[in-house]
């Protein structure tokens, strides 16, 4: 017989290894560090451009950033900074290396979302966000997944339940509560929740006071920050379900939604969300905060049966939302019914040598067309090394495999990447200029 003292018990053993673990990967002060990036890297992976011209600009302007310069003289190290601080400064043909930005408008938003467990949704939402900050945008990541293998990803262990989408949709209940029973409708009618319904345990926490800085955290990567999750956080499902029996009127799925509209605009260039493997409270506040619905899956044919179930169950909770609702409260940026500005399926894990694979790819083809992604993430030994050490492969230092197997795996998200960005810059077309 097992009860939970034995699974307590379990997990006491296992959180030894993920010291021993972190311990092995993470920096000697146990937290995670940014590698430097060769010239070789910075020039024609980064700024896309040939070495020697940028050695010929670094030659030429004394100003600036030279990098780390190795012992035998032979290749410059920059840190993401200095790159930044290269592309601020730097033209090529006249022409800047700012990534684009449309001016006036918000950060666009891509939720990473599928049923599947194991479809690839942490990797591809931490490549992508990688690759971004590389290509100098200022990028958010929100891990709504309890299983929190993004915030872990970034370095993040010493995480607060009160401080992850959790502590978000608790402080939106206590302020949207609080919004309507000062609201005119509660005098009227007298339909409003009382505020003796916000149960103590939320009230007394503090938590509808917080500041939106408060959920944001650093991580070793300087352009992009996290709203992180912990194991602790799981109960938000079972938090929602009673807090909407105290407040039925209270939009739970646009909590998240309403917290980005708070965030300047200004402040981040893209915000991506790494959802968990099923439809409730939290995946349905990822979706419905979202621009842009990026579905990753793996290559089988229970992943194409699993992504199937997931768009179909997805439409009917969007559906019924858009019913249930009415469009009757302030959602801010976002309204019912429910409209993503661009829907894109991505192959995963997959293997150009098998042929089942390539099968099922056409199958996808056939039935999603040109929503798509044409260039699969590959699984290669270097995507594997880098989710053994909870990096990407942005992360990992060539030098410690060959180039070639390394640079195969970047080549890979590389690919991937050019086309999620094309996806959200022809989104973010469509946003709407700030006022």
């Amino acid at each position: 017989m097992f009860t939970h003292e034995d699974l307590a018990a379990l997990q006491a053993q296992s959180l030894k290894m993920q010291g021993f673990i972190r311990r092995q990967t993470f920096s000697p002060e146990h937290e995670k560090s940014l590698r430097r990036f060769s010239s070789w890297e910075v020039a024609e992976l980064i700024f896309k451009i040939n070495q020697s011209t940028f050695r010929g600009r670094l030659a030429a302007d004394p100003d600036l950033p030279g990098g780390e310069v190795e012992e035998d003289g032979r290749q410059r190290w920059f840190s993401l900074q200095e790159i930044n601080e290269l592309r601020r400064k730097m033209k090529v043909n006249r022409t800047t290396l700012m990534p684009k930005r449309p001016a006036n408008k918000r950060a666009i938003r891509v939720a990473v979302a599928n049923f599947k467990g194991g479809a690839g949704k942490s990797t591809v939402a931490l490549h992508m966000a990688h690759a971004a900050a590389l290509d100098g945008y200022r990028v958010l990541m929100v891990d709504f997944d309890p299983q929190a293998t993004l915030t872990h990803s970034m370095g993040l262990y010493d995480v607060s339940e009160d401080l992850t989408v959790w502590g978000i949709m608790a402080r939106d209940l206590i302020r949207e509560t609080d919004r309507m029973n000062a609201g005119p409708r509660a005098a009227e009618s007298g339909t409003s929740v009382p505020q003796r319904r916000i149960p103590a345990s939320i009230r007394d926490l503090g938590l509808g006071e917080l500041r939106v800085s408060d959920f944001l955290r650093p991580t070793a990567w300087p352009t992009i920050d996290i709203i992180p999750s912990c194991a602790n956080a799981a109960f938000v499902e079972f938090a929602s379900a009673q807090y909407r029996h105290m407040n039925p009127e209270w939009s739970f799925f646009a909590a998240v939604s309403r917290f980005l509209d708070s965030i300047p605009d200004d402040a981040y260039d893209v915000i991506v969300f790494d959802c968990p493997p099923a439809i409730g409270y939290q995946s349905m506040n990822a979706v419905f905060a979202a621009d842009v619905l990026y579905i990753p899956s793996g290559p089988g044919y229970w992943e194409y049966d699993s992504t199937t179930s997931f768009i179909g169950q997805l439409a009917e909770a969007l559906g019924d939302l858009s019913a249930g609702f009415d469009g009757t409260f302030p959602a801010g940026k976002m309204q019912l019914p429910k409209a993503f500005l661009d829907i894109r399926f991505l192959m995963t894990r997959f293997e150009t040598g098998n042929d089942l694979h390539r099968a099922m790819y056409e199958a996808f083809k056939k039935v999603f067309g040109d929503r798509l992604a044409e260039h699969p993430i590959e699984m290669t030994r270097a995507v594997e090394q880098s989710g053994r050490f909870l990096s990407s492969v942005y992360e990992i230092d060539y030098r410690n495999m060959t180039r070639e197997t390394w640079r195969r795996a970047r080549a890979s998200f590389d690919r991937g990447y050019d086309e999620f960005k094309d996806c959200f810059l022809k989104a973010w077309d469509q946003v709407e200029e700030s006022e």
